[in-house]
């Protein structure tokens, strides 16, 4: 999943590494979209009741359903199964948060009534809006990730031949410290032998280190899911910053689309920049069955699902807990509202109101991810 957010190192969990997109590279390296005000004179303020979660960087304000804007107007059926998954792993977690007995009323309600669904929201949860500590702001930075498919082969061939590697067999139980950068690892002969899958293209292969996983579709029809193995613990070095600071780029280019055109009409450059990111990240063959379709698994260990499911600080607020989340879509003025599980999370997810959105998997979801970088408001949902 990639994030613009550092173009992005993500997390060292098995998650889909939420580099969110790349946001591709570079929190704060495009003008953010201000979300507008949807709120009618008849929305008003519930009493204030306490929260039973606290955060140490993130304040929680009790607030009415109808302080949501855009509530009654999301069709919560696609965020049903969503939920279901969180209630999967909730049920099996110990918590003060009494997860339990709504997941447990959940099982009986049917995933096609979106009325039914709206009145078990209203009438099991409480509604809290999310504030930064620190600055007391009710809006954060909201950027978005994806899974990385390409078409590749378990064999070297004369279309595929970028490889992607697995741990080197040399550092099985003993790895140097400090490992070499990527440079270093790429001429040392090290890696050979611990190739897993090869694609077509350098660049798309870096972004998928970047993201920590992704899909492979095989020529035989088969997909290959890649998940997080390790890296070489070397800092994380944006591409996107390299190339601003040797003016190859602008600003507004920065992002994943950007340093994509940018290597096509500088193929001669390309390893350069790659090289420019010392961190290397290896890859494992996930085993299963994979559908296409399918999401990896997030940092709650069940699959994320595509514009439903968000990477959060797990400072802020309990992983799997339900989000009401305000934004706009990526380079628009286009509201974005929606119910979303707070399922995954990552090293540049930083902060109390601050969300990777999950766009899903794939090409067209990945120029969604690699492009939104917008201002947006959350609201936490708890058991009553």
């Amino acid at each position: 999943m990639i994030s613009i957010s550092k173009l992005i190192s993500r997390k060292k969990t098995p998650r889909i590494l939420a580099c969110s997109v790349f946001v591709l590279a570079i929190a704060g390296l495009l003008t953010a979209c201000s979300t507008p005000s949807t709120r009618g004179s008849g929305y008003r303020s519930s009493g204030n009741i306490s929260s039973p979660y606290s955060s140490p960087i993130a304040s929680f304000q009790s607030v009415s359903w109808q302080d949501l804007p855009g509530w009654q107007g999301d069709d919560l059926t696609q965020a049903w199964p969503a939920w279901l998954k969180s209630c999967d792993a909730l049920r099996k977690r110990n918590s003060e948060i009494n997860w339990r007995q709504v997941c447990a009323q959940a099982s009986s309600i049917s995933g096609r009534d979106g009325r039914a669904i709206r009145q078990y929201f209203e009438g099991n949860f409480q509604v809290y809006e999310v504030r930064n500590s620190a600055t007391g702001k009710d809006s954060g930075l909201i950027t978005g990730y994806y899974e990385p498919v390409m078409n590749g082969s378990q064999t070297r061939t004369a279309t595929y031949t970028v490889p992607l590697y697995g741990l080197p067999k040399a550092w099985k139980g003993s790895k140097p410290n400090p490992a070499p950068a990527r440079a270093e690892l790429m001429s040392s002969g090290v890696l050979k032998g611990s190739e897993i899958a090869w694609v077509q293209d350098p660049v798309a292969a870096a972004f998928m280190q970047i993201q920590g996983s992704g899909k492979i579709r095989l020529e035989d029809g088969r997909v290959l899911r890649l998940g997080y193995a390790g890296t070489n613990d070397q800092p994380f070095k944006s591409f996107a910053q390299w190339l601003l600071d040797r003016k190859e780029i602008n600003r507004s280019q920065a992002t994943m689309q950007g340093i994509s055109a940018w290597a096509k009409r500088n193929p001669g450059q390309v390893e350069e920049m790659l090289n420019a990111n010392p961190r290397f990240v290896f890859f494992k063959e996930l085993p299963g069955n994979v559908s296409a379709d399918l999401g990896p698994n997030g940092a709650l260990g069940v699959p994320l699902t595509a514009e439903r499911s968000i990477a959060i600080d797990l400072k802020a607020m309990p992983l799997g807990a339900p989000v009401f989340l305000s934004t706009t879509r990526p380079l628009s003025s286009q509201t974005l509202q929606k119910l979303v599980m707070a399922q995954d999370t990552g090293k540049a997810i930083v902060g109390g109101v601050r969300a990777d959105y999950y766009w899903g998997s794939g090409d067209a979801a990945g120029e969604l991810a690699g492009r939104m970088k917008q201002d947006g408001k959350m609201w936490l949902l708890l058991p009553r």
